[in-house]
């Protein structure tokens, strides 16, 4: 488990925004470093500033591409340069996309499945390691609630996030003896851009939804718990059982009537 917060370093991908942006602030409110990384440099210089305005916390920044394989060694070794041990790795970077099999884009599953699964396993065996030899420390690997089933029009999303989920609680089973807590954060509908970069703009407007603010409080409070695995709000807990509960069939078909993609305008196919 954490040593303690404050005054220890953690590193968090795709800070620039969303829930990145608000387990950033949550953990400099606790007085932790943070080390910076998305691929949008002004924003998480702004944030850094903020943080140490408000808190008077340090930041590393190192902006980069986790869709490029060798972004994390860079990485990893920009904070051995640094001197920087890390107690918390948060696996935040990934995104989502929503299409019928038609008319996806198979280079942009091939760059998905790199941020979301290639990436976030690489940066987990690079630092778990040095946990495990200290005897202490903490990793948050974000998948989804869609990690508990298939999700029609998002097959490599919903089954990206089924690894997340399966390689989290392994790893939690190899290292709770150890001192080291591993954790899948798997929240549902959250208030950030990732529907519209998933191509499905409109569904928060039409369901219920979580802030980041909420699913990264409770994130920590079950973190310190050293739970293997976490699904925010009462309701979405709810649902991530019921997917056991219904036949495989019914759940997969049922999944169709939630991320259809609209039928395209003769304008926009132009």
């Amino acid at each position: 488990m954490l040593k303690q917060y404050a005054d220890h370093w953690a590193l968090v991908t795709g800070a620039s925004s969303g829930i990145g942006m608000e387990f950033a602030r949550a953990l400099a409110a606790r007085g932790m470093h943070l080390i910076l990384t998305s691929r949008r440099r002004h924003e998480l210089e702004a944030l850094a500033e903020e943080l140490h305005t408000r808190h008077g916390t340090r930041s590393l920044i190192i902006p980069g591409d986790l869709n490029d394989p060798e972004f994390p060694e860079q990485l990893i070794s920009e904070t051995k340069r640094q001197q920087i041990s890390i107690e918390l790795l948060i696996n935040n970077a990934g995104f989502g996309m929503a299409d019928t099999i038609e008319n996806t884009d198979r280079q942009r599953v091939l760059e998905m499945l790199q941020v979301n699964l290639s990436a976030l396993t690489n940066l987990t065996y690079l630092i778990l390691p040095e946990m495990l030899e200290r005897g202490h420390g903490a990793v948050i690997n974000v998948s989804s609630i869609s990690a508990f089933q298939p999700v029609a029009y998002m097959p490599a999303y919903s089954a990206s996030k089924a690894y997340i989920l399966h390689f989290s609680e392994a790893l939690w089973a190899e290292a709770r003896s150890r001192g080291v807590t591993i954790m899948a954060l798997c929240p549902g509908v959250t208030s950030t851009n990732f529907f519209e970069i998933a191509g499905v703009g409109g569904w928060l407007k039409k369901h219920r939804s979580h802030t980041a603010e909420f699913v990264v409080r409770a994130a920590l409070k079950a973190l310190d718990k050293k739970r293997q695995y976490y699904v925010p709000g009462i309701r979405n807990y709810l649902l991530s059982l019921a997917s056991r509960i219904a036949s495989r069939k019914t759940v997969v078909q049922s999944s169709m009537k939630y991320f259809r993609p609209q039928k395209k305008k003769k304008s926009d196919e132009k």
